[in-house]
This record gives C-alpha cells, sequence and structure tokens, in this order.
C-alpha cells in the first residue's frame, strides 16, 4: 500500500499529466484467461511508450518517471482494463545535468501514445502466443491455430486505441487528491450500493454518455458477484507500480537529483494536522500497522443506510 506520507515527501514542484492507456474490448476475453500475463504487458507497454515518447528530441527529449496504477473495471462493472498514469510534465535531460520543462504545457500528444502503444501491445502478444504462453480454452480455443490467432490480431492493429491525456494538474496537493481518489479504490464503494431485494442488487452508476449523470442499475445477485469478482488481481499482483527515475531501484537518487536541479529548498509538508494525527494511530485490529486517512467526509456527504439498513462502516 502506498502511504500518503510517502508520496507527499516524493512530489515535485511541476505540473502532473494525468494519462490513462485502455485495452480494447475485443481483448477482453483473452485478458480475463490470462489475467497475470495481459496486465503485465500492459505495465510494459505502456511504460515503453511513454519513456520511448518522452526521450524523443522532437517531443519532450528527457527522461520521463511516473506512477501507474490497474484499473479493470467500468462503471457497470464490466471487464475494463485500464492504466492510469501519473506524470510529471518534464524530466531529465539526457546527460542528467538539467531539468527538461514541458513546452507552454503541452504534454505528450494522445493519437501518437495510441498508435506506438498498439504496435509495442500487440507485438509483444504475438510474441507471447509463438512462445505459447497463452492459455486458450473454451470460446477461444480456436485462436490455438496460428491462422486464427493471426485473423484476430489484424482488426486491432487498425484500430483506434484510446489514449487519454489530461491536462496537466498545478500544484502538488491536486496530485495527493488524486492519489487518494485512484490508487486503492476497487470495483465498487459501499456508497454506490443502494438495495438488495428479492435476491437482487441495486447499485448507482455515473454514464458519461450522458454528460456524467447518476442511474441506477439492477442485476441478479449472482451476475452482480461474477461481476465484482472479475476484477479480483492474481495472487499477489501488484496493481501500483513505478517506472523510469522513479523506479524503485533509484528514485531516491534520482528523486535528489531532481530536487536539486528544481531548487526545490526543503520538504513541504502537504498533509494536514488530522492527517498526521491520523498516521500516529494504530490499528486497532492487527495492532501492528498504522491507520492512514486519506480523505474527510462531511456529513451530508455520508453513504446512505447499507443493505440490511445498518450503515456500513468497512
Amino acid at each position: 500500500m502506498i502511504r500518503l506520507t510517502k508520496i507527499a515527501d516524493e512530489l515535485l514542484p511541476v505540473p502532473y499529466s494525468h494519462v490513462i492507456f485502455t485495452l480494447p474490448g475485443a481483448l477482453s476475453p483473452l485478458a480475463l484467461q490470462n489475467a497475470k500475463l495481459i496486465y503485465n504487458l500492459l505495465f510494459r507497454c505502456v511504460a515503453e511508450t511513454l519513456l520511448t515518447l518522452g526521450r524523443d528530441p522532437h517531443r519532450l527529449g528527457a527522461e520521463l518517471g511516473f506512477l501507474a496504477v490497474l484499473h479493470t473495471w467500468s462503471q457497470k462493472l464490466l471487464h475494463h482494463p485500464h492504466l492510469h498514469c501519473l506524470v510529471p510534465t518534464g524530466g531529465l535531460s539526457a546527460d542528467h545535468s538539467r531539468w527538461v520543462a514541458c513546452r507552454k504545457r503541452f504534454f505528450l500528444p494522445g493519437k501518437v501514445l495510441a498508435k506506438l502503444f498498439r504496435g509495442k501491445f500487440l507485438a509483444e502478444l504475438a510474441a507471447a502466443f509463438r512462445r505459447k504462453q497463452l492459455h486458450l480454452s473454451g470460446a477461444l480455443q480456436s485462436l490455438q491455430r496460428p491462422e486464427a490467432f493471426d485473423r484476430f490480431l489484424r482488426p486491432l492493429k487498425k484500430l483506434d486505441w484510446v489514449v487519454e491525456v489530461r491536462p496537466p494538474m498545478d500544484g502538488p496537493h491536486r496530485v495527493l487528491q488524486y492519489l487518494a481518489r485512484y490508487t486503492h479504490r476497487v470495483a465498487i464503494s459501499n456508497g454506490r450500493l443502494v438495495a438488495l431485494k428479492e435476491g437482487q442488487v441495486t447499485f448507482r452508476w455515473r454514464d458519461s454518455a450522458d454528460h456524467n449523470s447518476q442511474k441506477l442499475m439492477t442485476l441478479q445477485a449472482v451476475e452482480f458477484m461474477r461481476r465484482f469478482l472479475v476484477h479480483v488481481l492474481p495472487h499477489g499482483f501488484v496493481k501500483i507500480r513505478h517506472f523510469g527515475f522513479l523506479a524503485n531501484c533509484r528514485r531516491a537518487a534520482a528523486l535528489r537529483l531532481c530536487q536539486t536541479l528544481l531548487s526545490v529548498p526543503a520538504p513541504v509538508d502537504l498533509l494536514t494536522d488530522r492527517q498526521k494525527r491520523a498516521l500516529d494511530r494504530v490499528c486497532p485490529s492487527c495492532r501492528k500497522g498504522t491507520l492512514c486517512l486519506l480523505a474527510d467526509i462531511p456529513p451530508n456527504l455520508l453513504p446512505p443506510l447499507a443493505i440490511g439498513g445498518t450503515l456500513d462502516s468497512s
């Protein structure tokens, strides 16, 4: 688990861009049968895409460092693998002698990122097939034949893959808010659950195609559980990873260098007094870990009565 105190100390005083890489829906059945392999390929290809384009002298001409978080769900709990990347809009020069800032707040073009990402991922997927690393059973059994797998990949090579580059976030406080909101999210929170009645579960979802309006969906309880369990990651799988100059093996030294090049005077304390007090509390369950306050929830935003008529404090 990422501690807010640790991340707060590692944030740089530059704008951060939120970049989202999404796998096409046609790859979902393959990912469900090969979750660990496909999700690892997703991390690897996204990292190579960002690092390659960042080093391009016609783009930024710098080494990037970033954090990536895997999410596998849509608002309807359908399988929708995508990677959220938090990237400082700048990087280290090739000789590590200066910080290269992003020009005019423009980071990297989404269409170019998408094309490069598509090429890298499909090449890695084809290589995994040749090495016989893919599990193909049930509805995918026919893809065991090389000619069938080639036909499966062909339309994906022409498809426009989705990569969203959101406007840079100003200031480390905004970045910290993002981390508290995204890094440890699960497929559905308790606050979205509305009712369990006659073997059916009703929950809220946000319809992005209808101006992000809130709507209700009702599913049979078994189908609801199936959708939720699809998003349980393989045992031991790491869903939050660092790359580039923020890679674990070099992060401490690289951050010191970046802070020096950016003339960072002293670490800025981004946590409130309330958050600091929470960090000092011992977990009442295990008596070993410490409680970490991610955010305050005003009384008027508390979730409605949970299923069964009592508040769920989990």
